[in-house]
């Protein structure tokens, strides 16, 4: 799937008013290879339950840091369970347990904390999408959420040229939890990114 950027606006344009599953089937339609990626944060269940309800195995990437909240690792597997998730999990080469050892988690301004992140979150990213070679990305990026964020659309090109489709990018929270209570799904909010530590940050897989 080839779009240029001027397709990508007019597209974006044609999209004002469309429905999340309209956008997701015309994705999939469109698309050869589609995923989802997640990890499991608030909200995130609304994306996976769209999607999923579009196409059912659609492969769901979660690269799981190892750093969540017990909170977290019960809420994904409730949901793994509850929407009968194709999950593909993607870990860190190092275990947390060493890791704390000889690094801890490091403050944004510790000259640590990029080869953190590159070792919690983005190694594992970037193994998971060599692997899957995507040409559809379905993300749950919403207007709002950071400086980045709200350059972007509906649709986007990603750095490596994968289409990036954020079907609720402009919802907001209650919209979203609108969304959730008519289709009676679960939300959790305890959370923890330790490559990020404020909302407000991109941890860098966006960038």
């Amino acid at each position: 799937m080839g779009f240029t950027e001027k397709q990508i606006k007019e597209l974006n344009i044609q999209f004002t008013g469309f429905t999340p599953e309209e956008i997701i089937s015309w994705a999939i339609e469109n698309g050869q290879a589609p995923l989802v990626t997640t990890n499991f944060r608030p909200y995130e269940v609304a994306i996976l339950h769209a999607v999923t309800a579009v196409q059912r195995d659609i492969p769901v990437i979660w690269a799981d840091t190892g750093y969540n909240t017990p909170n977290t690792y019960r809420h994904a597997e409730e949901l793994i369970s509850r929407l009968a998730l194709n999950v593909k999990l993607y870990v860190p080469q190092q275990t947390a347990a060493h890791r704390d050892v000889v690094m801890g988690i490091p403050g944004i301004d510790d000259p640590n904390h990029a080869k953190f992140t590159e070792q919690v979150k983005l190694e594992p990213f970037k193994r998971a999408m060599a692997e899957h070679q995507p040409d559809v990305w379905f993300t749950n990026l919403r207007k709002g959420q950071t400086e980045l964020r709200n350059t972007l659309d509906i649709l986007s090109l990603s750095k490596d040229g994968v289409l990036k489709v954020s079907p609720f990018y402009h919802w907001n929270d209650v919209q979203l939890d609108v969304y959730l209570e008519e289709r009676n799904l679960p939300n959790e909010h305890k959370y923890f990114d330790p490559t990020k530590v404020l909302e407000n940050r991109e941890c860098g897989l966006h960038t």
